[in-house]
């Protein structure tokens, strides 16, 4: 593909999203989902293999039932109430808004297109449909707050919380072990926004921020699978120590910046009540936390096998990008800056 194009589609990609956000209208903000949906196509296929032409099926196939239910929830609430408003919503259109969002950020149980599709991506792809695709949708739960089902979002929060610690447990495929880490954080933001809006953004943000510097380690290893992270410490020592620093923060540990944003969610459940709630997701992290610690194990102590077909790549020149050195510091060193980002 040209420069020319990747232009115009990086440029359609971010257009539509920042459509969708400034809108008002749900036919501008559909118009603005579709957008991003058709832009994002020509990306995934661009390796011109089966399998990334399969991920392309099944996103398309995925958004654009979302978009349907979407088209469908708006156009019944303009009915029955004659306005188009985002922010005016009656409760039964507001559910199934909910249920088409939820479908577009792969969370459970809708969310079985959403490995697949990571699977069949690039890192670099992958890491998008894992950031910056998650804005738009968001921005929609955001206006649409004030009607939403509070118990819905809480229970499909903890519901995908569990299934991503569960169902990443015996994977050997980083992309697909990224896609449940992704599933289970967005589990954590759900959680929170009908709770505090403040909270559930600043946690999209730590989670943006380690999530782009985890695909970026991974890309510049080239490490799709486990085996490949075997021989990681032979091909870029120091950035595989930091590599168990970033996992660590994925997983929440302290005293990295993962830590904070599960922190402040346990207290803030703990606070309204809802201590059994703030037990239950305290305890799906840990499924998720044991499968970064086995990556962390399988990069750090195991050693490679003495007899290995595989490509030596510590011979080869790796490809350090500069994103990586402004990223590390934000992406282990934030907790101290909790009461500054949470007054802010």
């Amino acid at each position: 593909m040209s420069p020319l194009m990747w232009a115009f589609m990086i440029t359609s990609l971010s257009t539509s999203t920042i459509v969708t956000l400034s809108s008002h209208h749900w036919l501008l903000a559909w118009l603005g989902l579709e957008l991003n949906t058709l832009s994002m196509l020509p990306i995934i296929i661009k390796p011109a293999h089966p399998r990334a032409t399969e991920a392309t099926t099944k996103y398309f196939l995925t958004q654009a039932a979302a978009a349907a239910l979407i088209m469908f929830s708006s156009t019944m609430n303009a009915w029955l109430t004659g306005q188009w408003s985002i922010t005016n919503m009656l409760p039964i259109p507001t559910t199934i808004t909910t249920l088409a969002i939820f479908m577009k950020l792969g969370l459970a149980p809708t969310h079985f297109w959403y490995p697949e599709v990571m699977q069949g991506s690039t890192m670099r792809t992958a890491m998008v449909i894992s950031t910056w695709q998650k804005i738009a949708p968001l921005s929609l739960l955001y206006m649409t707050i004030a009607n939403n089902p509070t118990e819905i979002l809480l229970i499909m929060g903890l519901t995908s919380a569990l299934i991503a610690g569960l169902a990443g447990l015996n994977l050997t495929q980083t992309r697909k072990i990224m896609a449940f880490s992704s599933i289970g954080h967005m589990g954590w933001i759900i959680t929170m926004i009908p709770l505090n809006l403040n909270l559930a953004t600043l946690t999209l943000i730590i989670y943006i921020t380690l999530t782009i510097i985890m695909f970026s380690m991974l890309n510049t290893m080239a490490a799709p699978t486990l085996q490949e992270l075997s021989q990681a410490y032979l091909f870029i020592p120091i950035l595989t120590t930091t590599m168990i620093m970033i996992l660590m923060s994925l997983g929440g540990l302290p005293p990295l910046s993962g830590f904070m944003p599960k922190l402040l969610i346990l207290k803030t459940l703990a606070s309204t009540k809802l201590a059994l709630l703030a037990s239950l997701l305290a305890l799906a992290s840990l499924p998720s936390l044991f499968f970064y610690l086995r990556m962390n194990y399988i990069t750090t102590i195991s050693t490679p096998p003495k007899t290995t077909n595989m490509q030596y790549k510590w011979r080869l020149k790796p490809n350090l990008q500069m994103n990586l050195t402004l990223l590390l510091p934000v992406a282990i060193m934030m907790l101290p800056m909790t009461p500054l980002l949470m007054n802010t």
